[in-house]
């Protein structure tokens, strides 16, 4: 991997995340990594037709986390380099087919657009946790869990969003569910498991959004879909989670 690293951060979670991923997978253009002083920047991946550029907060880089998030976002390097439909489908496209003719209120179509990215996730992951321990990863997913319900949404970057400004209960409802899906996709967790209760309290604050069904829809996404059946899975999640828009 061609991973070009900044003079003003620390190499090593990139070159072990690097060294990670290789031993699955390949990312073929450069890597450029960006470590940014805002502590509040997020974690995010931009793809170009030339390289990819890593963006990350120096706190994020230098957490305990810094590894983990950094091999997180390579994933989703790997998949897009892979076409997977999950990293080249518009989620405007199917939010335009899921709901036509309906409106929407503006909070909802932010929510949805945070679905699609679990729904990206879920992919990445399964590079990511197929070449890493999840350890790590189940205590990011219950931390951000327990804040959000407790309507305490955390002020971390991170690859993975589980927290919204207010926490909207709806949408930690939605959260909750992939959380679900992601550590029982990958058996990382029995069923006693805190985040469980975690996730029952989610759903107990927003009776209109079925935890179990997203977490069931998140878990059971095909492996290797085609563009149409991927298509139709964020169509039929997104509304889902609309529900009876007008």
């Amino acid at each position: 991997m061609d991973l070009r690293l900044p003079e003003n951060g620390p190499a090593e979670p990139f070159l072990g995340a690097a060294d990670l991923l290789e031993t699955e997978s390949r990312i073929d253009l450069p890597v450029e990594v960006h470590v940014r002083d805002d502590p509040d920047e997020r974690t995010w991946a931009g793809h170009y037709e030339d390289r990819h550029v890593l963006n990350i907060s120096r706190q994020a880089a230098t957490s305990a986390m810094g590894r983990e998030l950094a091999l997180h976002e390579l994933s989703h390097m790997a998949r897009y380099e892979q076409n997977h439909p999950s990293h080249h489908q518009s989620t405007d496209e199917a939010i335009f087919l899921a709901l036509a003719g309906k409106r929407v209120e503006r909070r909802k179509l932010a929510h949805v657009h945070q679905l699609a990215n679990h729904m990206k996730d879920i992919y990445a992951d399964d590079i990511t946790l197929s070449v890493a321990p999840g350890a790590k990863l189940v205590t990011f997913l219950e931390s951000r869990l327990a804040d959000a319900v407790a309507d305490r949404p955390p002020v971390v970057p991170t690859g993975w969003q589980l927290a919204t400004p207010g926490s909207d209960p709806e949408i930690t409802a939605v959260n909750a569910g992939f959380a679900l899906a992601l550590v029982e996709r990958h058996d990382l967790v029995d069923d006693d498991h805190r985040i469980y209760d975690l996730a029952h309290a989610a759903a107990d604050d927003a009776p209109g959004v079925s935890v179990e069904r997203f977490a069931d829809a998140f878990r059971s996404l095909s492996d290797d879909p085609t563009e149409s059946e991927y298509r139709k899975a964020l169509v039929d999640m997104t509304r889902e989670y609309v529900g009876g828009a007008d």
